[in-house]
C-alpha cells in the first residue's frame, strides 16, 4: 500500500522538522513525499533582484508565472536548498530518505505550455505565452516503485523533464495528484496550514468526487486546486485522498485517524 503525500506552503515553511518527523516514522507505509517551497523560491527570487509574478487563470487558480530566470532560482532552490534540507531532515529522525526531482530518470514528464490564458488586473482574459512551465504527461513508477521496494522513501522535488528535454516547472499539488493516480496509491495527502476544506468556519469532513469539484467552484485560491485534483483522483482509482493540516507535532498521525477533509467514493 502506498501513501502519497504532498506538503508546501506555510504547513512546510514553519513545521519542516515535525513533518519530516512525522514522515519518518511511517515505518509500516510505503510514502512518497512530494514537497512545494514557493515562498522560498520567491524570498530567493527577490535576493536576486528577480520580481516573482503570480497568474490567476480565468478558473481561480492561482499560479507562478517561470520565465528562463525564475527558472533557475527554481531549479536551485526546490531541487537544491528545499529537497535536501527535507532529505537530511527525515534521516536525521531515523528515516531513508532519497531525494530526486522530476527530471531525475523521466520521473515527471510534461509538456510544455506554449501559451496561457490569464486574468488581467482589469479582470478580462488575456493570452501571454507559457515560459517553462508544463503539464504532466506521464510518471516514471517504475522507477519510484524501485526506490520504495529498497526501503526508501522518495522525496520529490516539483520539476518535470520536458518532451524536448527542457526543464521544466510543474506544480507540486499536481504532481503528487499524477504520481498517485499512476502507481496507483492507497491514499493521496495533502497537508495544508488549515484544518481542512473549511465552509462557514467548520471543517468539511466528507466530499464525493463530484461534491469536491463542484465546491472548487466556490472557494479560495490554493484549496480550489487541491479539491480539483483530489477529486480527479479518486475518480481515477486512487482509493480516497485527504486534506488536512501539517501543523503540530505528529501531522502524519491524521492519516490514521481521518482528521480533515476526505474525497471518497
Amino acid at each position: 500500500m502506498v501513501i502519497v503525500v504532498k506538503a508546501g506552503g506555510r504547513a512546510l515553511q514553519s513545521n519542516m522538522e515535525n513533518i519530516a518527523k512525522s514522515l519518518a516514522g511511517l515505518l509500516d507505509q510505503s510514502v512518497v513525499f512530494v514537497h512545494g517551497g514557493g515562498d522560498v523560491v520567491t524570498e530567493y527570487s527577490k535576493r536576486l533582484g528577480i520580481t516573482p509574478t503570480i497568474v490567476t487563470s480565468p478558473s481561480g487558480i492561482r499560479s507562478r508565472y517561470t520565465d528562463e530566470r525564475e527558472l533557475e532560482v527554481y531549479v536551485m532552490t526546490m531541487a537544491g536548498k528545499v529537497n535536501k534540507e527535507l532529505v537530511s531532515a527525515v534521516q536525521r529522525y531515523g528515516g531513508k530518505a532519497v531525494g530526486l526531482s522530476g527530471v531525475d530518470g523521466a520521473l515527471l514528464l510534461a509538456e510544455r505550455k506554449k501559451r496561457i490564458i490569464i486574468v488581467d488586473e482589469r479582470g478580462r482574459n488575456r493570452v501571454i505565452p507559457g515560459g517553462y512551465t508544463g503539464s504532466i504527461r506521464s510518471v516514471n513508477t517504475t522507477l519510484l516503485m524501485r526506490i520504495l521496494e529498497a526501503g526508501y522513501l522518495p522525496v520529490v522535488a516539483p520539476l518535470a523533464l520536458g518532451t524536448e528535454g527542457e526543464i521544466l516547472n510543474v506544480d507540486g499539488d499536481q504532481a503528487a495528484s499524477w504520481v498517485a493516480r499512476s502507481i496507483p496509491a492507497e491514499m493521496l495527502v495533502f497537508l495544508s496550514d488549515v484544518d481542512g476544506v473549511m465552509v462557514g468556519g467548520k471543517v468539511v469532513e466528507r466530499l464525493t468526487p463530484s461534491e469536491a469539484l463542484e465546491l472548487a467552484k466556490n472557494i479560495g485560491p490554493g484549496m480550489n486546486r487541491k479539491l480539483v485534483l483530489a477529486g480527479e483522483a479518486v475518480n481515477a482509482g486512487v482509493r480516497k485522498a485527504l486534506i488536512t493540516s501539517g501543523l503540530g507535532e505528529d501531522p502524519l498521525s491524521r492519516i490514521k485517524t481521518g482528521q480533515g477533509t476526505v474525497v471518497q467514493v
